[in-house]
């Protein structure tokens, strides 16, 4: 089944539409934390449904010593692909004044910026539930979720990167840029991890904890909280908690049970997504009033709305490790 047209224009000019993509895109990329560090799936405009991603695997070591005039019969690379359904997510705003049809518009640069919100919102957070679901998972106490009551510790970082290590994951050297284009930036090797906002101040009391002002030729992130060891952390009010999923709260945050936060490390190509950047990107899709005949017989209503293509999925769970907390009230 073909890719749905990047742009859709509606009742508004190629020029006009393409601003509303643009500037929907540059609203939003900032705070797409899981757009960063991703492997990435450009997605062709009318191609298949389905998004591939691979995985090579390690060479076995060469420990056979060569033989003088003799060629060594090579050794083939293999790999792993994962492919995953594309899905199209969308929504719109209803709005009767005119729109007129430029960029300086009020009601377009309004209703973009909403809609730019609500698109990067929905787009992290259907990212944020793949990577969240990994097998590979330590307790900060106990061996299941219903004991978590304790906070995270650097010992129990340290399970998560050593369990990472063990695996020969790779820390990530380079991110994805904060803007609409594909470029990629060189960062200081470090594994990243991912929380929620309530899970701050347990990090930055944790011992030989950095706080990104004090990094030596690093740029800070957004959002970033700032470094323990070889872990840079960033956090999302969107990387939610298991509400009342602990045990007894005693000090931590939760009403009788303890809310247990996922803390998400990961290493490079962990998982994979189709980004949000490019021109088939997304779709901005405007109707002013009277473009619905006679369903508007006063030229009352007008839409515009957002519309993408979207998939992610886990390449590696022994890359990607959930550490299961709980956070100091």
């Amino acid at each position: 089944m073909p890719v749905a047209s990047p742009l859709t224009y509606g009742d508004i000019s190629p020029r006009t539409a393409a601003y509303a993509v643009v500037d929907l895109l540059k609203r939003g990329h900032e705070d797409m934390i899981l757009e960063k560090f991703g492997q990435t799936y450009v997605l062709p405009t009318k191609s298949t449904k389905t998004a591939k991603f691979r995985r090579y695997e390690v060479l076995p070591l060469a420990t056979t010593p060569l033989v003088e005039g003799v060629t060594p019969a090579g050794t083939k690379p293999t790999f792993t692909d994962y492919t995953v359904s594309i899905e199209q997510y969308g929504d719109f705003i209803p709005y009767t004044d005119v729109i007129e049809d430029t960029h300086e518009d009020p009601v377009l640069k309004e209703n973009t910026a909403l809609l730019s919100q609500q698109a990067t919102e929905t787009i992290e957070t259907l990212r944020w539930n793949v990577v969240k679901a990994g097998t590979n998972v330590f307790y900060a106490n106990g061996t299941v979720r219903t004991d978590v009551n304790t906070p995270l510790t650097l010992a129990l970082q340290r399970k998560g990167t050593r369990a990472l290590k063990r695996q020969r994951a790779k820390q990530i050297k380079s991110v994805v840029s904060s803007d609409t284009r594909f470029n990629k930036e060189s960062i200081a090797a470090a594994f990243v991890g991912i929380c929620h906002t309530d899970v701050e101040n347990d990090i930055r009391n944790i011992p030989g904890f950095t706080d990104p002002k004090n990094y030596s030729g690093a740029v800070a992130w957004a959002n970033e909280i700032g470094s323990v060891e070889d872990v840079r952390y960033v956090r999302s009010t969107l990387f939610t908690p298991f509400l009342e999923g602990g045990g007894v709260k005693g000090a931590m945050i939760g009403v009788t049970q303890a809310d247990v936060y996922p803390v998400i490390l990961f290493a490079q190509d962990a998982y994979g997504i189709v980004p949000l950047k490019g021109k088939s990107a997304a779709s901005i899709i405007a109707h002013n009033p009277g473009s619905s005949g006679s369903s508007d017989p006063l030229n009352q209503r007008g839409t515009i709305g957002w519309k993408t293509w979207q998939a992610s999925v886990i390449l590696n769970d022994l890359w990607l490790v959930r550490l299961e907390v709980a956070a100091t009230n």
